[in-house]
């Protein structure tokens, strides 16, 4: 057993492995805090992206005991959304964030993606949002089929002209919300979804990218072994100067 954790640097990446998932989210969200604390000690709001997904669980936990953080000053957004959920839909992203973050911390603002109405004026309406001002901090984690939020390999493009898109769902993301227990089943799992563009997450100053458990290690292989291209989108996080991976033993593998 791995006592301390291990760090190394794929091009500009920044990875560090942890021997469990638990350490791995703590050391996430000190991280993230320590991040937040110094840009607000300098500048009067801060814009951060979050993931909604179950490797956020421990990371989310953590950063929301933090202490010293005016989150009264921090303007969220959330990465994607379903489309054709039922209202009230357990599975909502935003409901996810509420329960793990928002409702305990309270930021002063929080841009909901709504996939309930017409989509194409709702990509238009959160781009703008997003687009209002610099990014500061996204968190973020990768799919097993190495996808960034809803960004999966036949629809990844790294140069995309939009902030905010209508994707359909790879056949292996939409198993891996089964697989994650998010649904009970492959075919009640939506088709499609809105998704903040490889672009507009890349944007972002400072990421912080949490990536526990096996069903990862081939995703997280492919970003530090393999080419930066579409086939694994994640990859192209080898290329941003301020980029820290988190992982555990469990996803990075043993070597």
């Amino acid at each position: 057993m791995m006592e301390r954790r291990r760090e190394m640097m794929v091009d500009r990446l920044r990875i560090e492995v942890y021997p469990d998932r638990q350490r791995m989210g703590e050391s996430a969200g000190r991280a993230v805090a320590r991040q937040l604390r110094r840009l607000l000690a300098d500048q009067d709001n801060v814009r951060m992206v979050f993931a909604a997904a179950p490797s956020q669980n421990e990371f989310l936990s953590c950063l929301r005991e933090e202490e010293g953080i005016d989150w009264k000053r921090v303007t969220a957004f959330h990465m994607d959304e379903y489309i054709g959920l039922l209202p009230g839909a357990p599975q909502f992203f935003s409901r996810y964030l509420q329960d793990r973050l928002f409702d305990h911390v309270r930021p002063g603002t929080v841009h909901f993606m709504h996939s309930e109405g017409e989509v194409s004026k709702e990509c238009a309406r959160y781009g703008e949002l997003v687009r209002e001002a610099p990014i500061d901090i996204v968190c973020l984690g990768i799919g097993e089929n190495g996808h960034l939020a809803f960004n999966d390999p036949p629809v990844a493009d790294f140069n995309d002209p939009h902030t905010v898109k209508i994707v359909a769902l790879d056949p292996s993301c939409r198993q891996q919300q089964v697989n994650d227990g998010c649904f009970a089943s492959y075919n009640k799992v939506p088709t499609h979804a809105l998704t903040l563009t490889i672009p507009a997450l890349m944007a972002g100053r400072f990421l912080y990218c949490s990536v526990p458990g096996a069903a990862k290690r081939n995703a997280l292989t492919a970003l530090r072994s393999g080419p930066v291209n579409t086939a694994c989108p994640a990859s192209i996080l080898r290329t941003h100067s301020a980029c820290r991976l988190f992982a555990d033993m469990d996803a990075y593998g043993m070597e």
